[in-house]
Parts: structure tokens; sequence; C-alpha cells
């Protein structure tokens, strides 16, 4: 009995660190995010991409194609900028677990199974500028493909950076109905490489 209280206390104070570091890295993430409108202009975006591939006239899905580049150049701007305001997080602020699921302390006790969430971000602010400048030459069709999946890969991030690898992939299934797997193996090639080497292959 007494053995069992024991575990029952150990697990309620384990519950109460866990949930306190999540807390502290939203509000981290949240106050670098809060100065910028990221997640209204990736609504945006999405949106768009649908409408404009659900018109059936060429012109008029032309048009919508033309309208989204703006949103997409005010993206990889505001991106940009809060990936430079939060490289300037302390780097064990920004240490994250590459363990599938967190528990206290984890990036202190292993820090070899972490990574920099400064360089991840950065691995995103240049995917999502590749995506939008289009230097690969991509059909209008194929770059909302590859935006996309830039996107969702980063929002994913920042889900993993917050809570861990194992709730940011649940999200991104019953959000978008894609797993991390598709995630990875839709953005460029240089985001896929640059990401891996920071998650491990």
């Amino acid at each position: 009995m007494e053995f069992f209280t024991l575990v029952t206390c150990v697990a309620i104070v384990v519950y109460i660190l866990k949930l306190s570091e999540e807390r502290r890295r939203i509000a981290l993430l949240g106050s670098h995010l809060g100065q910028y409108q990221i997640e209204k202009l990736m609504e945006t975006l999405t949106d768009g991409y649908l409408r404009a591939l659900g018109e059936k006239e060429p012109e008029r899905r032309e048009q919508v194609w033309n309208q989204l580049a703006g949103s997409e150049l005010k993206l990889c701007e505001q991106f940009t900028l809060f990936a430079a305001g939060f490289s300037k997080v302390d780097e064990v602020e920004a240490r994250t677990s590459k363990l599938p699921i967190t528990f206290p302390f984890a990036t202190k006790l292993l820090p070899g199974l972490s990574f920099d969430m400064r360089k991840m971000l950065a691995v995103h602010a240049q995917g999502i500028l590749r995506a939008a400048e289009n230097s690969a030459q991509r059909t209008p069709k194929d770059k909302a493909f590859t935006m996309s999946a830039e996107l969702f890969l980063m929002q994913h991030s920042c889900h993993w950076f917050c809570k861990s690898k194992a709730v940011a992939s649940a999200r991104m299934m019953v959000r978008h109905k894609t797993s991390h797997e598709q995630l990875v193996a839709s953005v460029s090639p240089e985001t896929r490489e640059a990401y891996l080497a920071l998650t491990g292959r």
C-alpha cells in the first residue's frame, strides 16, 4: 500500500512539473508569435489554395493564384522576423526533446536527445521563402502543395516544442489528415535535409 502511495505521489509530481514546463514553452513561443499575423496568413493561404484549385475557369484560377502571391510574400517577411526574434532566446530554453513523449527536465538530463528550436525555425523560414520564390519553377498547383507542406511541418515543429512529437503528430492527423512522415516527404529537398539533420534520421 505504501509503495502504491509513493508511486502515485511521484506520478502526480511528474505530471505537475511536465504541465508547468509545457505552459512555460507555450508562453515563450506565444510571446514571439503574438507580434505577427502568421497564423492568420497561413489560414488565408491554405483556404486560398483550395479556392484556386476549385476554380474551373483558367482565368479565374490564375487571378486567385496572383492574389495569393502577396499573402505568401507577407508571410515570408513575418516568419523571417519571427525566427530572427526567437533566435535571441537562450539555448537552454530553446532545446526540444527528440523523445516521442516528454518528461520534466528531459532536455537537461538528455541534451544529446534534443534539438535547437532556434535552428529549426531558421530551417522553416528558409523553406517557406524558397517555396514562395519558386526557384524550382513548380506549377501553381505543385507550388501550393509544397508551400502547404512547409507550413504544416513548421506548425508540427511548434507543437513539438510546446508539447511533444507524439502530440504534434496526432494534431496533424486530426487537423490535416496528414502524417508527420508525409509532411517530411512533401517539403522541398533542402528543407527535408536540414530538418532531418536536426531531428535525426
